[in-house]
C-alpha cells in the first residue's frame, strides 16, 4: 500500500532540498543531501546497514518539524470563530474546497439564483459592513474557491456572489479542482489569520458548519499558508474565470 506524503516545508530559496514531509501515518520524512563520508558514518549510533543519514540545517527542523508529539485539537464555537473577523490585524485568507455549503442553500437568494441566475445581496449586512471596515483600514482579505467540472449549483451561486465579496474589498479567485489536486492542496476548508493562526472548519455530512479548530503551531500554520499561496498563485480572478466557463 502506497503511503501518502504531505509537504510540510523547506527553507530552500530555489525550491530544492532539504525539506520536511509527513506521512499519512504521522511519521516524518526528512529530505536532504546524504551523509557518505565513512569516518563520519562510523560516529553514528544505532546506525544499521539499511539506514540512510541526511544532513539538513538545524533551522529546517525548527521551522518545519512538528512541535507536538500528538496534535491536540483546539475547537472553538461559531461565536468565537466570528470574533476572529473582528480582531485580525493584517490579513485573512480562505481556501474553500467543498462542493456546497448549507448556509448558502438556506439563503433565500439561493432559490432565486436557481430560477434566474441572478444574485441579490445586502451590503448593509453585518458581514459586509465588517468587511468594508476591515479592508478600508488596509487589511487584506481574499479567498480561493475550488470549482468542479462541471461546477455544482453551490459553486455557481458563489461565483455569482463573488461580486458582493469584491465590493466589500475581498480578492476572490477560482481554481479548477483538477489543478488543486495537481498541486496537492489539502482537502480542507480553512482560514489563515495574520499568517499565524489557522481556523480549520469542520462540517457535517449535510455541509453544516459545526465549529472551527484553531491551529497555532508555526510549522502547521506555515503548511496551510504555503498551500494557500500556491492556490492563490494558480487561481484565476473570478470575473475572468466566469468568462472562461462560458466559452
Amino acid at each position: 500500500m502506497v503511503r501518502r506524503l504531505r509537504f510540510r516545508g523547506t527553507d530552500s530559496k530555489n525550491g530544492g532540498c532539504p525539506a520536511v514531509h509527513e506521512l499519512d501515518t504521522g511519521d516524518i520524512v526528512v529530505q536532504g543531501p546524504q551523509l557518505t563520508a565513512p569516518e563520519e558514518l562510523r560516529q553514528l549510533q544505532h546506525f544499521s546497514a539499511s539506514d540512510v543519514a541526511v544532513v539538513v540545517p538545524r533551522e529546517l527542523l525548527v521551522h518545519h518539524g512538528p512541535k507536538e508529539v500528538e496534535h491536540v485539537a483546539k475547537p472553538i464555537d461559531l461565536d468565537e470563530f466570528g470574533q476572529l473577523f473582528e480582531t485580525f490585524e493584517y490579513s485573512a485568507w480562505r481556501l474553500e474546497s467543498r462542493r456546497g455549503y448549507a448556509s448558502d442553500r438556506e439563503d433565500p437568494d439561493f432559490e432565486e439564483f436557481l430560477k434566474t441566475g441572478q444574485v441579490t445581496y445586502d451590503l448593509d449586512s453585518e458581514w459586509c459592513t465588517n468587511m468594508r471596515r476591515q479592508t478600508g483600514a488596509g487589511k487584506r482579505v481574499g479567498r480561493v474557491r475550488i470549482v468542479d467540472d462541471p461546477p455544482t449549483e453551490g459553486q455557481l451561486f458563489l461565483l455569482a456572489y463573488a461580486e458582493c465579496n469584491a465590493v466589500t474589498g475581498e480578492d476572490i479567485r477560482n481554481l479548477p479542482r483538477a489543478e488543486a489536486e495537481r498541486l496537492h492542496l489539502p482537502e480542507a476548508d480553512f482560514w489563515v489569520f495574520d499568517s499565524r493562526l489557522v481556523a480549520l472548519l469542520n462540517f457535517d455530512e449535510a455541509d453544516i458548519l459545526l465549529n472551527a479548530e484553531v491551529i497555532t503551531e508555526p510549522a502547521e500554520v506555515n503548511r496551510y499558508m504555503q498551500a494557500f499561496d500556491a492556490a492563490m498563485h494558480h487561481a484565476t480572478p473570478y470575473r475572468r474565470f466566469a468568462a472562461q466557463m462560458k466559452r
